[in-house]
């Protein structure tokens, strides 16, 4: 098998970090240069699990060292987590996380639901801020300025 042989026994250790650290840390740095929050929750929560992964291993090296598919079941996951076409980190973030941390994320369940997820990225007080804006001109007049948002966010 030769070269490929070796670069497919090895294929984890090659393009690993590629995936597992570049690519989160480039998207990570446009995620904190725009303007929208949306996409720092995909990214923050890719650090958070990427950082209990490390942990994992680190504890249980020696009995992971005896698993031969370790590195590309980790590969896998993180490909699972990184690619925008399926947001694994924001997904389990939403699905896993949220659900067992509500810590303050109280939001008025009459708002609308798309609103509701807004307002719950937000910080207490940006929330506070937003809910009073809300409460004086509308929900619609919040839709107007969320959609105002992602438009702009999409120009950049």
């Amino acid at each position: 098998m030769g070269v490929l042989g070796a670069m497919a026994k090895h294929l984890d250790a090659l393009i690993g970090p590629g995936i597992m650290l570049l690519f989160p840390l480039y998207a990570s740095i446009r995620a904190i240069e725009s303007p929208s929050t949306l996409d720092d929750q995909q990214w923050l929560t890719y650090w958070v699990i990427y950082s209990f992964i490390t942990l994992f291993e680190l504890t249980f090296w020696r009995v992971l060292a005896w698993i031969p598919l370790w590195g590309y079941v980790k590969l896998l996951f993180c490909l699972w987590l990184v690619l925008p076409i399926f947001n694994g980190a924001a997904y389990i973030y939403e699905n896993i996380v949220r659900e067992y941390i509500k810590i303050g994320r109280y939001v008025n369940p009459n708002y609308p639901e798309n609103q509701k997820k807004v307002l719950q990225m937000m910080t207490l007080d940006s929330r506070k801020s937003v809910e009073r804006y809300i409460d004086r001109y509308g929900p619609d007049a919040f839709e107007r300025v969320v959609k105002a948002a992602e438009r702009e966010a999409r120009k950049h």
